[in-house]
């Protein structure tokens, strides 16, 4: 990671097949892994970053969440379609590394990136730092893959790794720069 720019940073569950939602977007099996009062960490998380970064797809389906989970953070939507705004969200039809730049210059210091087709941009562009992946006890049999199979070869260092008695596996790694 440059100083200079914002930390970019990926939490996200998957089934054990690589899914991050079934076909038509849905995360309902996600529930399997309620347990209490349980978070898995995404509180300590989310209170470390400033700014999210999500595909339109994500978008749309955190839309259908009440309250907004969002509130308070910047939030900036990759599309290229017209976005209508409900809750000061931001629309940007650029490559990420053009984003990360503007981020910088608008003080951003720890990016959350969502969603499956975007952290696969961002990967590409040598621009993740580091990736949580939690991976739930479920085989869906198809469905949206976290990685589609287009992104560059990239190497992971395990920084930790815990699992959960409901079978809750998560996996933090930080991304080994090329030699």
């Amino acid at each position: 990671m440059t100083s200079s720019r914002p930390r970019c940073s990926v939490f996200i569950a998957t089934s054990l097949d690589g899914c991050i939602a079934r076909a038509d977007g849905r995360i309902d099996w996600l529930s399997i892994a309620q347990a209490g009062d349980e978070d898995y960490g995404f509180q300590a998380f989310f209170g470390a970053v400033d700014t999210l970064v999500m595909g339109r797809k994500t978008y749309e389906t955190v839309l259908g969440f009440d309250p907004w989970p969002f509130a308070g953070k910047r939030c900036v939507i990759l599309t290229h379609r017209a976005l209508t705004p409900r809750h000061g969200e931001t629309a940007f039809a650029g490559p990420p590394a053009d984003l990360v730049a503007h981020l910088t210059r608008a003080g951003a210091r720890h990016v959350y990136v969502d969603g499956g087709e975007v952290i696969t941009h961002f990967l590409s562009a040598g621009l993740i730092d580091d990736l949580t992946l939690s991976v739930m006890p479920i085989l869906l049999g198809g469905g949206r893959p976290l990685f589609g199979g287009s992104g560059p070869e990239t190497r992971l260092t395990l920084a930790a790794c815990r699992s959960w008695p409901n079978g809750v596996v998560q996996l933090q790694y930080q991304l080994t720069p090329p030699a």
